[in-house]
Order: structure tokens, then C-alpha cells, then sequence
């Protein structure tokens, strides 16, 4: 800017004077009055001469600006990728039950989170509560128990009795068959003949130590297992106790259900008389036993007794069980018989009363068999 009157340049500070002596003199008249807005000092071409310490230091501070942003801009995504990977983490732990615990030196970029992310921890599993079930006749062990026809070391190489039921149930043992009659866990009712219906077991003798009636014997196997029973029964002071029939063959059970038939008619002697071919009896596993004292009392007077409340108590852990109890004729087919016992092996047994189960139907998950 240069002076009007001499055209020499001005300075920045004579300039910056002469402006303010212009707008200091009032308006010219006939001029409006200056408003509000236009009482700001005009802008001189003083302004517009450009100022090299100014534009530094605004060059400084837009920089500075923009590195503040970029700045801030970082920080946003590293706090939204914190927040991603928690909620995944977070996520993934509901889902698997993994930890989503920080690894060392994290702990700074997680900070950044509100709130933790929740994570969900599943009680511990206590492994003897689990039962797990598996084909065991891909076992070794057990096939060969099978094939020597060994029922308790089948049970055995199978887990026990209730791994070994569990896998019946559930079709995990499909070398298991419930029919075969050479087996204690063979099943005969009213739906399950024997195959062929002459089956007869081999061999069959007298139970040692125990006073038998009817010529009463049994397998090999239950007559050891009863004569063990008797004697424990006798020796904790519950009296003796006798074998009134034992093995029947079928044409003895074609006779003895007969007599029913002739006394009962078709359908009382089914209550109480299994028809030939489908007896329990004719397997060899099967007793009916009475109470002795003097003398031997009837079938139907066994219960109540001494020998009774033995039998209750402590038949499973002998491998015996009573078959036909009383309130389960809808099951069974049979009216309750407290005297008639059935051998199924000691592990089987004690699978059997340690689980509460009341016939052999509901412990194998067979269907009912109330009649033929």
C-alpha cells in the first residue's frame, strides 16, 4: 500500500494507522449508520499481504491438527477391534467352555472395553456319574466269554452289571441274545418261548446242603448258588429252607399245566401256570422254595416267614432274584409268587436290586408280556 499523497510504499504499521484514522472519523453524511455487523475494521490489503512467521505457525498447527486425527482415528479402531475380539472370545467361551483369559501384555488393550465380556464356565462332570456305553463284542474278552458260554465273565469283560444292561438297552451289545436259554440273562415269558420248545440244560443236579423236594434240581451253576444261600440263611438264624421244584422238563410242565387247566380253566391256570414251552422252570434257573422248620411248609406259606424276609433281603446277593412280584402282573403275566426265584447271576443281581427294577422285562427294556 502505498501513501495517497507522496506514493511512497507504507509500512505495515503505518498502513494498520492509516486504516484505523478512517473508520475513527464517522460516516460521511448520507451514509446509513454502520450496523452491528459493519462496525468490524474493514479489510485492508494489509491482510492479504502474507505474513511468513503466521503461515509457519499455522502450517504447525494444521499438522499438528491432522496428526491428532490420525491419532484419534487409531485409537478408534484398535478400541473397536479390542471390542470385536472379546465379543468373539466371549462368545466362543459360551459355546466351548474355553477360557477367555487375557495373554500377558494384553491386559493394557483390553482396558479399553465398558465392561467385560461374560463368560460362561460349565460345572465340573464327575466322571463316575457318566455312563458310557461301547459294543463289547468287538471285545476280545468278551467274545470269548460268549463262546464258552461263561455269563459272568461276559458281564465282567462288559464293564459290570449295569454297563452290561446299558448296553443290552441300548443296542450297543448285538452279539447279546436274551433268548438264548444258555445264558443267566435269558428272558422267558409269555411272548419269549424257548427255541427249540424242548430246550433242556446240561447239566442239572441236586443242590448240595440243601433238603429238596419233588426231585427238585437245577443248572449246575444256580444249584451252587442256592446251596450258598441256604446256608448263609440258616447261619444268621433265618431258618432252613428247602428246593420244592427245580428243573421241569416240557413234557413235565405239558402235565403240570394241565392239572391247572382241569382245576382253574384256561384262563385262571395262565395266572398261575406257565404253559410248555414257555416256563421258566424248564431252563434249570428257576426255584420254587419253602420255609422249613420241623417240617416244610407249603409254597403259600412262605411268606411272612423268617426265610422270607432272608430271601427279601438278601437273594441279589447270591444271583438270585423273585421273579413274579406282587403289582406286576401287567408286566409278568403271573399273580405273585414270592416263592418262585430265578438265577440270573451275582453281578446281574446286584445291577438288578441296586436299581430298584421289579421284573426282568423293565430291567432289560423288553415290552410287557401279561399274556400269549
Amino acid at each position: 500500500m502505498t501513501d495517497p499523497g507522496t506514493g511512497t510504499p507504507l509500512t505495515r504499521r503505518a498502513a494498520r494507522a492509516a486504516a484505523e484514522r478512517a473508520h475513527s472519523s464517522g460516516p460521511v453524511q448520507g451514509e446509513a449508520a454502520p450496523t452491528r455487523r459493519s462496525t468490524r475494521p474493514p479489510r485492508t490489503p494489509v491482510d492479504d499481504v502474507a505474513d511468513p512467521l503466521t503461515d509457519a505457525v499455522a502450517e504447525v498447527r494444521h499438522a499438528a491438527g491432522r496428526r491428532a486425527r490420525r491419532a484419534r482415528g487409531a485409537f478408534t479402531l484398535i478400541a473397536a477391534g479390542v471390542l470385536l475380539i472379546g465379543g468373539t472370545a466371549a462368545v466362543s467361551a459360551a459355546a466351548y467352555g474355553t477360557s477367555t483369559a487375557a495373554a500377558p501384555g494384553a491386559s493394557a488393550a483390553a482396558s479399553v472395553s465398558p465392561s467385560a465380556s461374560p463368560t460362561v464356565t460349565p460345572p465340573p462332570v464327575d466322571p463316575a456319574t457318566v455312563m458310557t456305553t461301547r459294543n463289547p463284542c468287538t471285545d476280545a474278552a468278551f467274545t470269548a466269554a460268549l463262546a464258552a458260554h461263561d455269563t459272568e465273565a461276559a458281564v465282567t469283560a462288559a464293564g459290570g452289571g449295569p454297563a452290561f444292561r446299558e448296553e443290552v438297552v441300548t443296542g450297543e451289545a448285538p452279539c447279546v441274545h436274551l433268548d438264548d436259554p444258555s445264558f443267566t440273562w435269558v428272558v422267558v415269558n409269555k411272548q419269549r418261548p424257548y427255541s427249540p420248545k424242548d430246550y433242556r440244560p446240561s447239566p442239572v443236579v441236586a443242590p448240595a446242603g440243601v433238603q429238596v423236594i419233588n426231585g427238585g434240581s437245577l443248572r449246575s451253576d444256580a444249584a451252587a448258588a442256592l446251596s450258598d444261600m441256604v446256608a448263609a440263611a440258616k447261619q444268621a438264624g433265618a431258618g432252613a429252607i428247602a428246593l420244592d421244584s427245580g428243573y421241569r422238563s416240557y413234557r413235565t410242565q405239558v402235565t403240570s399245566y394241565g392239572v391247572q387247566v382241569t382245576s382253574r380253566g384256561s384262563s385262571g391256570a395262565d395266572l398261575v401256570s406257565a404253559r410248555p414251552g414257555f416256563s421258566e422252570h424248564q431252563s434249570g434257573l428257576a426255584g420254587d422254595l419253602v420255609a422249613c422248620t420241623r417240617s416244610c411248609g407249603t409254597l403259600d406259606m412262605l411268606a411272612g416267614t423268617p426265610q422270607n424276609q432272608f430271601i427279601l433281603a438278601h437273594a441279589w446277593e447270591y444271583g438270585w432274584i423273585v421273579r413274579y412280584e406282587a403289582g406286576h402282573t401287567p408286566v409278568t403275566g403271573y399273580a405273585s409268587e414270592p416263592w418262585h426265584l430265578r438265577f440270573i447271576g451275582v453281578q446281574l443281581a446286584k445291577a438288578y436290586h441296586d436299581g430298584g427294577f421289579h421284573t426282568l422285562e423293565e430291567f432289560f427294556g423288553l415290552p410287557a408280556a401279561p399274556s400269549y
